[in-house]
């Protein structure tokens, strides 16, 4: 299936995002929270869902007795990986995060965006739906809870020269985010590079890397366009993500206020499921220079680059790997435990079995 046809599909599937605003809440002793979300500022994640809704909504719908330190990984000097381990210290009361970042610390969270897992954006929700539980049994155990999950759009490859298939990427360093997504570079005969988000501009520039896996939309807002010329549009995964608590600090919470802060939680998560669709294919379009379907990112009217649709071969190759190398490379990683997760949780939804 071509991205747009996944899109259209997955647009349809979606529910609609919530239009009941979150409830008021009554006076009470003020609450500030420290909150650190999304790879960049410019990212439509960030300004169109965490600012409006995490900081300016939860201020103006409590009269401002709940109000929030709002923040990029950059903001801050973050790379991810260490979303997880400041929202377990208490430093951060909610950080956000893509779970492959995450899963060098808790190698479970891979099994909810597994390479080639999901081919369809409505898929990676049902999965995400299923295992959020055992994902939270597994991280309470460090302290730390996820409220919410939410997709980037459809991860694919910003390489320095065009490239149309996955054959022409054999030798290629590329940069990925970490988890699985090593185990596909790996198989298709490509070296996997691990670069902090915010450093990947600077390595494609340099050289470093030849090829880099983000978002569709994401690599736009970074303006990777910039040092790169080719975009092959073939999804391998959604970088599903996470908005994670610090456990202490949420139960300790007065139950009205927590009460209020999932409310928007769940605003933010319906929001940010259709975003993931939308900007899927507007970042195609704004990165080839498609006026007319560039609605939200940056149109790339300088040098637009040139997009490569996938062939049926490629797209089956991807679900190919899954069985041949990105299981038994996460369930090596994860150990044994995780096989009968994924079995029970992950197998009746994918129809890919160990």
């Amino acid at each position: 299936m071509r991205l747009p046809a996944l899109l259209a599909a997955a647009l349809l599937a979606l529910p609609a995002a919530a239009q009941t605003p979150a409830p008021s809440l009554p006076a009470g002793p003020p609450v500030t929270l420290q909150i650190v979300t999304q790879p960049g500022p410019a990212f439509p994640q960030y300004t169109r869902v965490d600012l409006p809704i995490l900081r300016d909504a939860m201020r103006q719908r409590s009269n401002g007795r709940v109000t929030a330190t709002l923040a990029s990984w950059p903001e801050r000097n973050l790379n991810g990986p260490e979303i997880i381990r400041l929202v377990r210290s208490g430093q951060v009361d909610i950080g956000a995060a893509p779970l492959n970042t995450l899963a060098g610390d808790v190698p479970l969270l891979d099994i909810f965006d597994l390479a080639g897992l999901n081919p369809s954006l409505e898929q990676a929700r049902r999965v995400a739906a299923a295992v959020l539980p055992e994902a939270n049994r597994e991280l309470e155990r460090f302290g730390v809870r996820i409220i919410a999950a939410y997709p980037f759009p459809a991860q694919v490859f910003f390489c320095r020269e065009p490239v149309a298939s996955l054959a022409e990427l054999r030798g290629k360093r590329v940069r990925t985010g970490g988890g699985s997504i090593n185990d596909f570079v790996s198989a298709i005969g490509a070296q996997p590079t691990g670069i902090g988000f915010p450093e990947v501009y600077a390595a494609l520039e340099r050289g470093v890397v030849d090829c880099a896996i983000t978002g569709t939309a994401s690599g736009n807002s970074a303006r990777w366009y910039e040092v790169t010329r080719g975009l092959y549009a073939l999804p391998v995964a959604w970088s599903t993500s996470g908005y994670l608590v610090n456990l202490a600090w949420w139960n300790r919470l007065d139950p009205a206020v927590r009460s209020f802060i999932e409310a928007h939680i769940r605003e933010v998560e319906e929001a940010q499921w259709s975003l993931g669709a939308e900007t899927t294919e507007d970042g195609v379009a704004c990165n080839a220079g498609d006026r007319a379907n560039c609605r939200l990112g940056r149109l790339v009217e300088n040098r637009p680059m040139t997009v490569s649709q996938p062939s049926d071969a490629d797209i089956a190759a991807v679900r190919a790997t899954l069985s041949s190398s990105v299981l038994p490379g996460w369930l090596r990683r994860c150990g044994e435990r995780c096989g009968p997760v994924y079995d029970r949780l992950v197998a009746p939804i994918s129809g890919i079995s160990r």
